[in-house]
């Protein structure tokens, strides 16, 4: 699949706004922390990675009500669903000059992810988190996303590469007094 930016100024995918606000001290503070471990870009990239996947739980797998949508609150209150986590590695790469875009996959309901650009070329990384049948791993050399879309079931992956969250996305998550109520308003579609 072709990976399409839905701006081609580049710079669009190093830029904070109120969800990916990497110029928050606690986004400042964590990338500092995980860059101090890293060799290198790409190595800093894995560790974020690692880091959003691992240390912060997916609020439907650890039983957690709460809704966060930008990034310096997912770090704070250590939850977030896909659309959440996303938006704090994003952050995070982003706060170490690293571009990155939010992506999206269709199932039952929408599903995101994101993209990080190197060597010339995105690629698309899931922090999702694992459990039982997700192995989602780093990786430029071949996607381990958490999950395949299965066209037979009307599952897609959408090829654009967004520079801010979906507003789609963005509104269900705003809206949500809860993740319950969440997971009754959350997208099907972009």
């Amino acid at each position: 699949m072709e990976l399409i930016q839905n701006t081609p100024d580049l710079s669009a995918y190093l830029a904070a706004d109120e969800v990916i606000d990497h110029g928050h001290p606690l986004v400042r503070e964590t990338a500092a922390r995980l860059a101090k471990s890293a060799v290198d870009s790409y190595g800093y990239a894995r560790l974020a990675f690692e880091f959003v996947r691992d240390a912060i739980p997916h609020s439907q797998d650890a039983g957690d009500p709460r809704v966060t949508w930008r990034a310096s609150d997912v770090l704070e209150q250590g939850t977030g669903i896909c659309y959440a986590k996303a938006h704090a590695l994003a952050a995070l790469l982003r706060a170490e000059d690293i571009p990155t875009a939010l992506c999206y996959q269709k199932f039952d309901v929408v599903h995101g992810l994101i993209a990080v650009r190197f060597n010339g070329a995105w690629h698309r990384q899931d922090p999702r988190g694992n459990k039982p049948g997700v192995d989602a791993q780093f990786s430029l050399d071949g996607e381990r996303l958490a999950l395949v879309p299965d066209p037979e079931f009307n599952e897609l992956d959408y090829p654009v590469l967004y520079a801010e969250p979906h507003p789609v996305v963005l509104s269900a998550l705003k809206a949500a007094p809860d993740r319950p109520y969440l997971w009754q308003t959350l997208p099907t579609a972009l």
